[in-house]
């Protein structure tokens, strides 16, 4: 059983299935094309029909090899956006689910970890007594497993009493990290959706399955009822090409890109990576978990890997595992992977490989044409080794360069849901293997003044390391193994880092004090590369990596990174780019470099689309704009942490310290029916719920941003805070009343300590505001309505000035109804009967 087991796994290890010289051709039928044209709100418009082919070949065998390959939808969707449609409830007739529209979703699973009482005592508090659907909920303790204290086991004891007493799913603390436990186990499916109240949800688009975070008023909600409300974020295509060389894996891939495009530009957007047949065959399912994983990281809100061959195999070696039984460690995946549910995941083209067999082609997959808010390229077979940090994932540098400065280790780090599962393990103990070859094949010991702390992503991953002996050769270097969970990942439990230590991690977040002291400083890297650094006691590589020779950096950037020259396009292809091009440039005639607005502009041209406004619901709401001229006003900037725990603050208490720690004057100088004007990025940060509550305190119920956080934007929402982004607005507001560089820094970043059980969020940047601005809040003379049935912001920039209108995102009625009842929670309370 033991090597059945080993087996079985090897179709998601990370080891190289192809030569590491993977060609750049692509087969007309793949090729990808740069989308020059803006989003418009409206859906993308039909394709022309499939050219005909010879009457013969419509019947006979040939008949179904050309109906796999002429499928034309009429309105191209991502791949994202076909599984939101699968889990949008209540949709219209003949709706077509796009980008920027809300619904109301209905995941199939949704996990809680830790924070699963806080879930339940919202779920209560909000009159719920029954779980909606006990087999859509997961509950794992994987956060602070290490803490044995009377408070910690008393809440551990509370969740799995609950779960019991509503039969739902529970695996106790040391089991495994929920990610992980989600994803071996079948909760995460391929071309569903699933939800976690955890910021690595990311991660189940390693599989193919649409993972994002939620809040606990969301979790709650999902219990209640089943489902709650999602904004379909714009997507991003990221085309990946080549093969990694040897030494590369794809933790180099996620770090590469995060330092690479460093400048936001996946911020808050559904990622989707693609990329030909040759090189997603080099990318194991391992190596996808962790890009996906990571994709958090970046900024993105999912990280989605198509439904492929690669996968195909990795799900019926599962299927094939679960058959035979894994001994005695409870779970549940024998009820979820089964060979006939894979069967509907993909389809049989008719073909039959010499080699390979029958060949499949994946039932669900993102349509040729389907319009991407941006592409951007990466060339994996230029890729070397790279190091994240120190303290930020935004700085990645080629390991080569760290090596050469002699940078000490005093902690390394084989942990978390990104990089510890039997590959990982396998991977990092191979460098002791080798290092014993040169020892007398004895496993050397890392140095006295190296701590080196182990713990698997799950009991069954730890079980496969332990079979092939890779646990024990860790151990036997001097590896100090920890329970499975998340532990020093997010500062819990043994081995933090002490003041001017430092510390090399396979985990995914480095930012600064995240595990442990702030005066330390965190790198992050691959397995090996941890173990080759905590073997040599500094920064180091275990030297598998050889630079090709004529070497010259990393090849990336915007659009799909095949050269005009190497593309190859059909009839088909040449159309589509053609009407593409005159979108682009209809769109763009009569544009200016610096437009100036004097007069009102049309908001819309053609037919005009009118939203169904709710019966009460105000179909325009105007106030006077207050503007906070700058970007990251992180949660704590517009509601401080000292307040957030303190169950007892008054309403009045709220509106007072409201945007205290970012303007102390903001109280004196915004008034009630003001609508709030902010720069970028408005509400990143925690996810204190009061940041938006604090707001309507104030009298405030209107925040426009150039953009918003998108925890805020939920719990805005989810407390009845209507929010619109106009970045025109932000931008026009610089214009006249300041620099539009922003340069100077006014805000430390202050997170209370018991936040380590909010939704696990990145800390923003610094906020910044441009260095021109004289006022940190302006009352600007100026008056804004949101007209929410025509979905049109009009300006009037002070009495005599100009007048201005934009079109902005619609507010449907499903959406509307949460903000009129007073938010999710009353929402939850109408829907299960109770008083709203």
């Amino acid at each position: 059983m033991a090597m059945s087991l080993r087996a079985a796994r090897l179709l998601g290890r990370r080891v190289a299935v192809l030569p590491s010289s993977v060609r750049l051709s692509r087969v007309a039928t793949q090729s990808s094309r740069l989308n020059f044209a803006p989003r418009a709100f409206s859906t993308t418009a039909p394709r022309h029909d499939t050219p005909d082919v010879f009457h013969s070949l419509k019947e006979g065998p040939a008949s179904n090899f050309l109906n796999v390959f002429q499928e034309t939808p009429k309105t191209p969707q991502t791949l994202t956006e076909k599984i939101v449609q699968r889990h949008a409830i209540g949709l219209a007739e003949g709706k077509v689910v796009r980008s920027g529209d809300y619904v109301t979703l209905q995941p199939a699973k949704c996990m809680t970890h830790d924070n699963s009482w806080p879930v339940a005592l919202k779920f209560m508090s909000i009159g719920a007594t029954k779980i909606n659907d006990p087999k859509q909920i997961v509950m794992t303790l994987d956060h602070d497993v290490q803490n044995k204290t009377e408070k910690n086991l008393k809440k551990y004891q509370q969740i799995e009493q609950f779960a019991e007493k509503n039969d739902v799913v529970f695996y106790g603390a040391g089991r495994g990290i929920g990610h992980q436990i989600m994803v071996e186990e079948g909760y995460a499916w391929p071309g569903t959706l699933a939800v976690a109240s955890d910021s690595h949800s990311n991660m189940y688009g390693g599989i193919g399955c649409l993972g994002t975070p939620v809040v606990r008023t969301d979790a709650a909600s999902i219990w209640a009822t089943g489902k709650t409300w999602w904004q379909v974020p714009p997507v991003a295509k990221v085309t990946l090409s080549g093969a990694m060389p040897k030494g590369v894996t794809g933790k180099d891939v996620i770090v590469a890109l995060a330092g690479l495009f460093n400048k936001d530009e996946v911020l808050n957007h559904a990622i989707e990576f693609t990329g030909t047949d040759e090189t997603l065959r080099s990318i194991p399912v391992d190596d996808r978990l962790t890009i996906a994983n990571m994709t958090t990281e970046w900024g993105a809100l999912t990280g989605l890997f198509p439904i492929d061959s690669v996968l195909h195999g990795w799900l019926r070696a599962r299927a094939t595992l679960a058959a035979m039984g894994e001994g005695d460690v409870k779970d549940h995946h024998q009820k979820q992977f089964v060979h006939e549910r894979i069967d509907e995941l993909f389809t049989a083209t008719g073909i039959v490989g010499q080699q390979l067999g029958h060949i499949w082609k994946p039932a669900l997959a993102a349509d040729k044409g389907a319009v991407y808010a941006k592409e951007l390229f990466l060339d994996l077979s230029t890729l070397s080794p790279y190091v994240s940090g120190p303290n930020s994932v935004k700085v990645a540098t080629p390991l080569i360069e760290l090596q050469n400065q002699d940078i000490k280790v005093n902690k390394a780090y084989l942990v978390s849901c990104t990089n510890s599962r039997a590959s990982d393990l396998a991977a990092a103990a191979k460098v002791f293997k080798e290092a014993a070859a040169a020892n007398g094949d004895k496993i050397p010991k890392i140095p006295e003044h190296v701590n080196f702390y182990i713990a698997a992503a799950s009991i069954p991953e730890q079980k496969a390391a332990e079979e092939s002996g890779d646990w024990q050769t860790l151990l036997d270097a001097g590896a100090q193994p920890l329970p499975s969970g998340c532990g020093p990942c997010i500062g819990l439990g043994t081995g933090l880092l002490e003041p001017g230590e430092v510390g090399i991690s396979a985990s995914n977040r480095n930012f600064k004090g995240r595990m442990g002291s702030p005066d330390a400083k965190a790198y992050l890297a691959s397995p090996e590369v941890v173990a080759a650094s905590a073997l040599s006691g500094k920064i180091s590589g275990p030297g598998w990596y050889e630079a090709p020779e004529g070497y010259e950096g990393v090849r990336r950037g915007e659009g799909d990174g095949i050269p005009e020259e190497e593309r190859m396009m059909t009839i088909e292809d040449m159309i589509e780019k053609a009407i593409k091009d005159a979108e682009a440039a209809a769109a763009s005639f009569g544009e200016t470099e610096n437009p100036t607005v004097s007069e009102a502009e049309p908001a819309s041209s053609g037919t005009e689309t009118l939203t169904d406004i709710l019966p009460g619901f105000p179909e325009k709401i105007s106030g006077e704009i207050v503007f906070c001229d700058a970007d990251n006003i992180n949660t704590d900037g517009i509601y401080p942490g000292k307040y957030t725990y303190q169950d007892d603050v008054s309403r009045e208490k709220m509106a007072e310290v409201c945007m205290e720690n970012y303007d102390p004057s903001f109280g004196q100088t915004a008034k009630a029916g003001d609508v709030l004007v902010t720069g970028f990025n408005f509400g990143c940060g925690s996810s204190r719920e009061q940041a938006a509550t604090a707001i309507l305190a104030k009298g405030i119920p209107l925040v426009v941003a150039g953009s918003f956080g998108n925890i805020f934007s939920r719990n805005s929402i989810n407390n009845a805070l209507m929010g619109v982004e106009v970045p025109k607005l932000a931008n026009r507001l610089r214009e006249v009343f300041s620099s539009t560089s922003v340069e100077s820094s006014q805000q430390a970043i202050k997170e209370p300590s018991q936040n380590s059980q909010s939704l696990d969020s990145p800390p923003p940047a610094a906020t910044a505001q441009p260095a021109a601005a004289k006022q940190l809040t302006r009352r600007t003379g100026w008056t804004l309505e949101w007209d929410v049935r025509r979905s049109t912001v009009n300006v009037q920039e002070g009495p005599n000035g100009a007048k201005w209108s934009v079109k902005v995102g619609e507010l449907p009625p499903n959406v509307q109804e949460i903000i009129a009842l007073g938010g999710l929670e009353n929402w939850v309370r109408k829907e299960i009967g109770g008083t709203a």
